[in-house]
């Protein structure tokens, strides 16, 4: 989630391929997935009957984590195996700093590999990836219970849900960085003490995330890089959804603002007139000229540094404006998911929005205190979605970056993962207007890597889902044989040089959230255990 103020009157935004074959056998995604899928299914019909994981069966179960084991998790109505939780130091001397964590082992096989997922914010939890994108359970807005999510990534691999930096969620200490330099630098610090106290190492790991992390996991990858130590930084690969990787304010929001109205007219169903005014700005303010000369494959060359002041620039503040106008015809309105309607769903985690919707007398589940016990989380510490103080201190980078002044991640650090790893996803929703599809897109062709700036020819290969429906077990009959029904056509994907793009369609900002077929695929191929999405 990025987590943002908007200069505005009316809001608060908190700012696979194969072919399309039978689904009989789950479609050609490998049979390793095939089985964790299967495996997934079992693991719910057993947590309903009340099974419970064997303790002999726990991978990472020592004395020294055993302090840290997950028993259950209040409300949740399943056996959630073998998990861990709980706060550990950046520096092993200074307990007074110290960042929060969710770690659950692989079903089935071990694996010696582990995938980081990082929310964004700044100062977001990750526990909303954990429990409402790619956790072993979902409890979605609006819905009376936690679910088994069938589409888990601990499905396929070791997952570490992290919150950070200091001052988001149950991390503790205050905050003190002013770049993502030095909050990277306390991450891997931080990670190595996780992997002494569970005894890992020589794993294979991968940074994931979403929105804000776009920044965290190209900078936290990188630093892994430079140590140059494999026995506990062996970085394979890193994967960022709806990312914040370029001029965010100018590229990836303000310039496409207006072709994205136009491309999904009928979620804004503005008038004639206003959609007039908003085409005579597009063209007025360059942005038109912008794109046309820039958004072309191979690219046109290096785009000039341009960024938007919401004061002096306000003249051309379509993005405002189109946000403003929306909410007056759908006053529920959401620019994480624009094809959201009313009514408003409460949400367990009260996670920001352009309301902070929260009823009268409801709780915030990561701020009880017999989840914060469960979890082992500190009781003092009141537990919100996004921190309402800054998690960067200082500078004038504007608010939406809060004192964060590193570069951004095109520059410099995300062209050396890719090259470092040749194994990078960069993936949009295209029912995202925080972070833009083409704004993505328009982000990766002012970036070098690998030799060449840009991709040199246009994504076209369409992305087809062929996993089948396991949520709802959708069957139908094809030549007197019963098969899952299959997602079909879901995105577009172009690989070159090490980067991956995914453009995922009908999907909001939380691409675990909204399309979870679709990121399971995301994920296998970074695992490596597909060629192509």
């Amino acid at each position: 989630m990025l987590f943002k103020s908007i200069v505005s009157t009316a809001i608060l935004a908190a700012a696979l391929c194969t072919d399309n074959v039978s689904a009989a056998k789950h479609g050609r995604f490998g049979q390793k997935a095939r089985d964790s899928l299967n495996l997934a299914k079992r693991a719910a019909e057993q947590q309903k009957s009340s099974f419970k994981t064997p303790l002999d069966d726990f991978r990472f179960l020592t004395n020294k984590t055993k302090s840290y084991r997950v028993d259950h998790l209040p409300d949740v109505p399943f056996d959630v195996g073998e998990m861990y939780s709980g706060l550990v130091p950046i520096d092993k001397d200074d307990k007074s700093r110290a960042l929060f964590f969710v770690f659950q082992p692989t079903l089935g096989d071990p694996v010696d590999e582990i995938t980081i997922w990082l929310n964004g914010g700044p100062g977001c939890s990750s526990l909303e990836g954990f429990f409402q994108e790619n956790g072993r359970f979902t409890w979605q807005p609006g819905t009376f219970a936690p679910v088994e999510n069938p589409y888990s990534w601990v499905n396929l691999t070791n997952v570490l849900w992290v919150e950070q930096p200091v001052g988001t969620g149950f991390a503790i200490g205050k905050p003190n960085a002013t770049t993502q330099e030095e909050t990277a630098e306390d991450f891997v610090r931080f990670f190595k003490n996780f992997q002494e106290l569970f005894g890992i190492k020589n794993f294979k790991i991968y940074v994931t995330g979403e929105s804000y992390a776009g920044r965290y996991v190209p900078y936290i990858s990188a630093a892994m890089l430079d140590r140059n130590d494999t026995e506990h930084y062996d970085l394979k690969g890193a994967l960022v959804y709806d990312p914040c990787i370029g001029q965010h304010d100018y590229i990836q929001e303000e310039v496409p603002a207006v072709p994205f109205v136009q491309q999904n007219a009928n979620l804004f169903n503005f008038n004639s007139s206003f959609m007039s005014e908003l085409e005579k700005l597009h063209d007025s303010c360059g942005y038109k000229d912008y794109l046309d000369e820039y958004l072309v494959f191979p690219p046109a060359g290096v785009q000039p540094q341009k960024s938007f002041n919401y004061t002096s620039d306000a003249d051309c503040d379509v993005f405002d404006l189109i946000s403003n106008e929306a909410l007056v015809a759908n006053s529920c309105f959401d620019i994480y998911e624009i094809n959201l309607m009313c009514p408003l769903a409460w949400d367990v985690l009260a996670m920001p929005t352009a309301f902070n919707y929260q009823p009268a007398g409801a709780t915030v589940y990561f701020d009880r205190p017999d989840v914060k016990r469960a979890m082992h989380a500190p009781l003092n510490v009141t537990w919100s979605g996004c921190s309402s103080e800054n998690v960067y201190v200082g500078g004038d980078a504007g608010p939406e970056q809060e004192g964060d002044l590193s570069a951004n991640p095109i520059e410099h650090v995300l062209p050396q993962v890719i090259e470092g790893t040749n194994r990078v996803l960069v993936s949009n929703g295209d029912y995202d207007m925080i972070i833009l599809t083409n704004g993505t897109l328009l982000a990766i062709q002012n970036m070098t890597w690998n030799g060449q700036l840009g991709f040199q020819s246009a994504p076209a290969t369409p992305i087809t889902i062929d996993l089948p429906d396991l949520a709802w077990g959708e069957v139908f009959e094809e030549n007197g044989q019963e098969m899952l029904q299959s997602q079909g056509v879901m995105g577009v994907q172009h690989y070159e040089r090490g980067l991956m793009w995914a453009e995922t369609y009908q999907s909001g900002h939380m691409q675990p959230q909204y399309q979870p077929r679709v990121s399971y695929r995301h994920l296998q191929w970074l695992l490596g255990r597909v060629d192509k999405l």
